[in-house]
């Protein structure tokens, strides 16, 4: 009976152990790789096809390049999950994005084998030529290789590095992992571009060969060769973008063929002397089932059940704000042909699939390009459309010239709809919508909305739809509302105009965003103390309701201001309201609770609160404090972070 053979990935400690391998045993080891990728991801949840669909490639990589010397960057970094396992952090697989465990990126502090942070995405190129440049320049840094996805390559920024790169001429290793998936399915011309590619015959890139050959020849004829040599290359295969732009091409090739990508690595590795794209064509969820039958090839899942691929359900419950969002946009659609929507590569993550089925010719998925969308959307506004962008928090911060530049400063109608408000839970800082209250609030002529809960949200929709003559935001937290009753069709608000919640004589929570119900259990828990407070929603961020806030100051011993984002936002611009009114000088007592001058690390979303002093439990004792009756032994402060 044959004894079954030690896992070789038991034997792997880091990327070295690899190099031990013969190449039958490194196809095995991507087989084994896979399985405790689908295992790991089934506990944890998290990005699956995208790992599956690279494990070749990275067992590849490692294998025939020197790592972590050699520096392996991934675009995005979601793809890094088999990478983490065979460099040193496989024993904490399972505790990928679980709080005080592994990021579900690259993270610069988690290993000297992520040499630079990615979880957003077609940046991978320019911090590559950084790399190589340092190295040049005498930095102990080996080869650069920057693994981007086809996705990536949509967004300005890619081709603005491939630009630099051909140019400088510095020796780059990109591998282009095109598996015409992207979160959402990849759209423009490069997506068409790459088709070709593919529909070809596979062709490698015989510069180097080719350039020795003509360098033989006697000096005259050798320039009449050069210029034929160019002239047929393009007549015969045609030059690919990438090599207009200064790289020299391999591919395309199958990204699943561990022989021959260890072949063209190697190759690549002897023979590169500077910038060279290794095109692999690859499939999303490569080699288990139900993720290669998925519509989005298991892009982000919970976790789920190994043999069915069932994932599961999280109990009913409310609709969640982005469909609340949605559902509304459909709704002024219906009544307005002006309504146009456009995303960022993120039709499903903004829940805007329904838009699209309902109004194809309205709808404009313009690729991860949000500085593009923002001034496409700018444009359209111009010409007298109504659009809504609708693009993360975080990933307007990618757009933020064009917002200043070419919406606020024209005073153009663009409504933007900005999902995943606050702390996001398990894809961490890196996803966080924190700063966008700060960089809106600032910009003259904005108007600034943030949702209490998903009925506000719906009139807040339809109060951005009313608004023609200046841009308008509003924004909204990730996941389940808070299930109050939803009105058919938004009203619009009365612009910079908040509302009373509950009356009390204390003290004022004034809350702006998602913390509101946390503002009323604060406010029940206060009461048990003696202490009546009154809540109130803010709803405006700009323009502040300053009568609301001149009397809540005026009729209280303290003013509480809660928001879901950084200092310099909401509670900034009440304090200045204030104190040009002179209220502070009558010695009202204040505080403003936003989240702390920090990056919070992944963890369940109340985990992320808790640590920020937002929940209901922190906005008493800040309220305590202001009032100056903490008594430290009964309600002692939490521990402030040193600045």
């Amino acid at each position: 009976m044959d004894t079954p053979a030690t896992p070789l990935l038991d034997q792997i400690v880091e990327p070295a152990d690899l190099r031990r391998l013969d190449d039958r045993g490194l196809v095995r080891l991507a087989d084994e790789v896979r399985a405790e990728t689908i295992s790991a991801v089934s506990v944890t949840g998290g990005h699956l096809g995208a790992g599956l669909g690279v494990i070749e490639l990275t067992v590849a990589i490692h294998a025939v390049f020197e790592t972590p010397r050699d520096r392996l960057i991934f675009d995005v970094g979601h793809q890094c999950y088999p990478h983490k396992i065979l460099t040193g952090r496989r024993d904490r697989i399972r505790t990928l994005r679980q709080g005080g465990g592994l990021s579900g990126f690259t993270k610069r502090s988690e290993s000297d084998h992520d040499p630079f942070g990615a979880a957003h995405s077609s940046t991978s190129i320019s911090a590559g030529l950084g790399f190589a440049a340092a190295r040049d320049l005498g930095a102990d840094v080996g080869d650069v290789i920057c693994v981007i996805g086809d996705g990536a390559l949509s967004a300005g920024m890619a081709y603005e590095a491939m630009n630099n790169a051909g140019a400088l001429g510095k020796r780059l290793i990109v591998i282009l992992n095109d598996n015409d998936m992207s979160i959402s399915p990849p759209v423009g011309a490069m997506s068409r571009h790459l088709a070709r590619l593919q529909a070809g015959e596979p062709f490698q890139d015989l510069k180097a060969a080719a350039r020795g050959a003509v360098a033989r020849l006697p000096s005259p004829i050798r320039k009449g060769a050069e210029r034929a040599r160019g002239v047929m290359k393009g007549l015969v295969s045609g030059n690919t973008l990438f090599e207009s732009l200064g790289f020299s091409y391999v591919g395309p090739i199958d990204g699943h063929d561990m022989p021959t990508l260890l072949a063209v690595l190697r190759m690549v590795r002897r023979r590169a002397d500077g910038p060279v794209l290794v095109h692999a064509v690859t499939s999303k969820g490569k080699g288990y089932a139900p993720a290669e039958r998925a519509a989005d090839k298991y892009h982000g899942v919970a976790r789920f059940d190994v043999a069915t691929g069932a994932q599961a359900k999280a109990p009913p419950g409310p609709p969640s704000f982005t469909k609340v969002f949605a559902d509304s946009l459909i709704a002024e659609a219906e009544h307005d042909p002006r309504v146009v929507a456009v995303t960022a590569a993120m039709a499903s993550g903004t829940g805007l699939e329904g838009f699209q089925k309902r109004f194809p010719d309205r709808f404009f998925d313009v690729g991860i390009a949000e500085q593009h969308g923002v001034t496409f959307a700018a444009g359209l506004a111009a010409a007298g459309m109504r659009p809504f962008a609708a693009i993360y928090s975080t990933f307007l911060q990618r757009a933020y010239d064009q917002v200043v530049h070419d919406v606020a400063l024209q005073r153009l109608p663009v409504r933007f709809a900005i999902d995943r408000a606050g702390l996001v839970g398990e894809d961490g800082p890196t996803h966080a919508g924190s700063y966008d209250l700060a960089y809106l609030c600032n910009l003259p002529d904005f108007v600034v909305m943030a949702a209490a809960d998903e009925a506000e949200l719906v009139h807040m929709v339809a109060t951005a739809h009313a608004i023609d003559d200046r841009p308008s935001a509003f924004r909204y937290p990730r996941g389940a509302g808070t299930g109050v009753p939803l009105p058919a069709r938004g009203i619009p608000l009365e612009i910079g105009r908040g509302r009373l919640v509950r009356e009390g004589a204390s003290v004022a929570l004034l809350s702006l965003g998602g913390r509101l119900e946390e503002c009323l259990v604060a406010a029940d828990e206060l009461a048990h103390r003696g202490i009546t407070a009154t809540v109130a929603d803010a709803r405006f961020a700009k323009p502040l309701d300053r009568g609301l806030i001149l009397a809540l100051a005026r009729d209280h011993e303290a003013l509480i201001t809660v928001e879901e984002g950084a200092a310099g936002g909401f509670g900034a611009h009440v304090l200045h309201l204030l104190a040009a009114a002179g209220v502070l000088d009558r010695g009202l007592r204040i505080r403003t609770l936003t989240l702390p001058d920090r990056f919070i690390d992944h963890d369940k979303p109340r985990a992320m609160y808790d640590a920020a002093g937002l929940n209901a439990p922190q906005i008493v004792l800040s309220t305590l404090d202001c009032l100056g009756l903490m008594e430290r032994r009964l309600y002692p402060v939490p521990a402030m972070p040193a600045a």
